[in-house]
Parts: C-alpha cells; structure tokens; sequence
C-alpha cells in the first residue's frame, strides 16, 4: 500500500513540473506573438466575410497554433492535476 501511495506521489510531481514548464511555455508563446489589429473580433465571429470562407486554421501563424496546443496540454494537467489531488 505504502508503494502506491509513493508512486502517486511521483506522478504528482511529474505533473507538477510538467505544468509548470507548459505554463512557462505558454507565456513565452504568447509574448513572441505579434499584436494585430483586429484583436479578438476574428475569434468570436467579428471576421469579414473572407475569413468566414476558407479554412481559418490555415491562416493562423505557427506561434498561435502553438498557443492553442500548449494551453489545450494546459488544460488537461490542470484536470488530472485537480482530480489527483
């Protein structure tokens, strides 16, 4: 039983660290990232009709697609971090 526990209590920290350095990753994507004008209109439907006709998942930079990822990765260990507790 005693086992169990110790190795619980090292995938904790594992996670622990995990998302600390995913959260460190998050703020250095999102700081590389060049601000544009249109904000968040293009995220919540304010995009011109343009925007509406292609993919927009193409269009978005390779920092944004990595900010997506890392705060989905985010969000998942905050989960299992929460549950585990």
């Amino acid at each position: 039983m005693e086992r169990i526990v110790w190795e619980v209590q090292r995938v904790k920290v594992f996670l622990t660290v995990v998302h600390i350095i995913i959260s460190i990753s998050v703020m250095a994507v999102i700081l590389m990232q060049q601000r544009k004008q249109g904000g968040f209109t293009g995220v919540f439907g304010g995009g011109t009709q343009q925007d509406a006709a292609g993919g927009q998942w193409q269009r978005f930079s390779v920092l944004t697609k990595a900010t997506i990822f890392l705060m989905a990765l985010f969000l998942v260990t905050s989960l299992v971090l929460v549950l585990m507790h």
